[in-house]
């Protein structure tokens, strides 16, 4: 074994922690009979040598060795190196992404070269679907889906192999690799998904069907009964009594594979399901993702899901329903309510699952309240599990939040997220204002001012605590220079939100505008315009200063300038050609506030509405506080109403990111629903 590899130039090659000439040892350590020396070295092959996916030139060079390890039966763990070359060698290229003029050029050119080098070898995946190893037989079949040059013999092999495979993973990953040709191959559609239909036969087993009406989902929804989640609940019970076939034992996932690579039968590692269906989670999030904008049948699938009366396997559905309520629109409140049910279980991981999403769905929770109010009211809040379920109650506006946050309030060590949470209660929350001035004006103004004053200085704004002036100006006042700009600005926002009651504060919010070289920032000094303004309501005091930062080189400057004067409204009508100016701007956040701005100082929708259409187009992120200008409008908006009726009509919210979401997301997109139908009914 191992033949040539000490004549390769190792040194001179790179990983991603610099050069490859560990990479022999992590080779050898690969085929050690020590299991911890294996996994170490494993590990070492996925953090450098194919670190993040990526493939360096080292990577090439092993392939060869990595293949030879596969195919030797004295090795044990070998489903990992499989599972590791399948990650290796499959990743599919566009065409463009092998442009040699692209800077990302040699990166891709890596990877096609390794995925030339792993299916030339990937006959060797062939003789391991009858492995003794079942671990081995479970990667077996997606990496031949993925990697072997002839899909169609290998679709047959899949086929054949499943009639004589006892294990039930592997029964269920054989399935997956035909579902993974059938989207690869077009010429083979047709045929692995005729195969596929004739697994959903009464006299197969329960969590083989339910694998073939995944596998159905992802490569022909057109095929699925209409009645998909109720069939796929129905085959989840019975699989989790039944088992998903015949079985002399279960197949064990290579140590750790499981992290890493992703790639094998996904169906086959599970984290819930039930002691009898460990894989039907995975199983499951697969429906779940190729269902995709069938939010109905989604739904009533994950109702089945959260009345299972396996704990494991409802805590696996609360997750799901975080996938699919933050990326789709839908009728939520039975699953809000079924998730609501789950805060009385013992189960810290279902518990934790819960609370965690009840906190990310703000408004959408109301189902749930009531279960909420009893968690906070028996538990209290002492526990951070506790805390976010009255984060979540709060945020609701529900006055039952108000005597635990008052408590939690009192900590010593005061939970900074808490507080965040007072403005949803609005006047509700008039009872919490002694403890936040006290808290507030307990704040030593040093280096952690940040971290402990904001919090407080958001929910005194949130109440519109006037009575609090004292101690907002403490803390505006004692601000420290350097790096206090936040404090500065959440402090100034509270004072516009007590209005004139401010007014004592003018003369500092004047120190502010004239540029005090400790607050040089635009957004500190349009913030100080925005208080100056609500608590004297003298223009002439803020407009000089608002129109020098709309002259400004920068367009954050203008943008600060611009959302200021919008606030002053029609004090400030003759900014109004300075602001047509910046409607041409090439900064669409630019043009977005500016066409604002010109409609709340002018009242004229006409020259605003062209840019805002625009904004609304190329700048999903924009549309909700385009919506909030276009219900100020009222009438005058009607031009732009078809977007806001196509709006309504998407299921899928507007401000998913693949790869990433914020904790407001929710919220935001409810918000811009909720702002079109108000501009629809033509009122704000």
């Amino acid at each position: 074994m191992f033949t040539g590899m000490d004549e390769v130039d190792w040194a001179s090659m790179g990983h991603a922690y610099g050069p490859a000439d560990d990479v022999p040892g992590l080779l050898r350590g690969l085929a050690s009979a020590d299991p911890a020396e294996r996994e170490t070295a494993l590990d070492g092959m996925y953090t450098a040598v194919h670190h993040q996916g990526d493939v360096y030139d080292s990577t090439l060079a092993c392939i060869p060795f990595l293949l030879e390890l596969a195919a030797s039966p004295e090795v044990q763990d070998r489903g990992a190196i499989v599972e590791l070359l399948t990650s290796i060698g499959g990743i599919d290229l566009d065409d463009d992404e092998l442009d040699p003029e692209d800077e990302e050029f040699e990166d891709a050119a890596n990877y096609a070269m390794a995925a030339a080098a792993v299916a030339a070898g990937a006959d060797v995946f062939v003789g391991l679907l009858e492995d003794p190893d079942a671990g081995v037989r479970l990667a077996a079949p997606c990496a031949l889906a993925m990697l072997h040059g002839d899909p169609a013999r290998v679709l047959a092999l899949l086929r054949e192999r499943l009639e004589g495979e006892q294990d039930t993973e592997v029964r269920l990953a054989l399935v997956e690799a035909v579902g993974r040709i059938a989207l690869r191959h077009e010429a083979l559609r047709a045929e692995s998904v005729t195969w596929l239909t004739t697994l959903l036969a009464a006299d197969r087993p329960p969590g083989l069907r339910l694998s073939a009406l995944t596998q159905l989902a992802r490569c022909a929804p057109g095929l699925l009964p209409d009645d998909v989640a109720s069939t796929a609940t129905a085959l989840l019970r019975a699989a989790d009594g039944a088992g998903a076939g015949p079985a002399t034992g279960s197949a064990t996932r290579p140590p750790g594979s499981g992290t890493r690579a992703g790639t094998g039968a996904e169906a086959a590692q599970g984290h819930g399901g039930g002691p009898g269906a460990p894989w039907a989670d995975d199983l499951l999030r697969t429906l779940h993702s190729a269902l995709g904008d069938r939010v109905d049948d989604r739904i009533a699938l994950l109702t089945g899901q959260l009345s299972s009366a396996d704990p494991a396997q409802r805590t696996d559905a609360v997750w799901m329903c975080h996938g699919l309520i933050r990326a789709w629109r839908g009728p939520y409140d039975e699953v809000v309510r079924l998730v609501g049910a789950q805060l009385d279980d013992p189960d810290p991981l279902l518990h934790g699952a819960a609370v965690s999403l009840l906190e990310s769905l703000f408004g959408l929770a109301l189902p749930a309240a009531d279960a909420l109010a009893e968690r906070v009211g028996t538990a209290g809040a002492d526990r951070p599990s506790d805390r976010r379920a009255l984060i979540a109650l709060a945020r609701l506006g529900d006055p039952r939040a108000v005597p635990a946050l008052a408590r939690v309030l009192e900590l010593p060590d005061l939970p900074r997220d808490v507080a965040f949470a007072v403005p949803y209660l609005g006047e509700r929350a008039a009872p919490l204002v002694p403890v936040l001035r006290r808290r507030l004006a307990e704040v030593a103004l040093d280096e952690r001012l940040h971290d402990r004053a904001v919090p407080l200085l958001t929910g005194l704004a949130g109440v519109r605590a006037a009575d609090a002036l004292p101690e907002v100006l403490r803390v505006l006042r004692g601000t420290p220079a350097r790096g206090g700009e936040w404090v500065t600005e959440a402090a100034l926002r509270a004072l516009t939100s007590f209005g004139a009651a401010a007014l004592p504060a003018a003369p500092e919010l004047r120190a502010l505008l004239g540029g005090a070289p400790a607050y040089p920032s635009s957004s500190v000094v349009a913030a100080a315009a925005r208080a100056l303004w609500a608590a004297t309501g003298d223009a002439a005091a803020v407009l000089p200063v608002l129109r020098e930062l709309l002259a400004a080189d920068g367009p954050d400057e203008r943008r600060a300038a611009a959302a200021a004067l919008g606030s002053v409204g029609r004090a400030a009508a003759d900014t109004a050609p300075a602001l047509r100016e910046l409607l041409a701007s090439p900064e669409r956040w630019l043009r977005m506030d500016a066409a604002v701005a010109l409609w709340r100082v002018t009242g004229a929708a006409g020259e605003s509405l062209p840019v805002l259409r625009t904004a609304w187009e190329e700048n999903r992120y924009g549309r909700v506080e385009i919506a909030e200008c276009l219900a100020e409008m009222g009438p005058s908006a009607e031009p732009v109403m078809p977007l806001l009726r196509a709006e309504l009509s998407r299921p899928r919210r507007h401000n998913v990111l693949d790869g990433g979401s914020g904790s407001h997301d929710i919220e935001q997109d409810e918000r811009l629903l909720a702002l079109c139908r108000s501009a629809l009914r033509g009122r704000p």
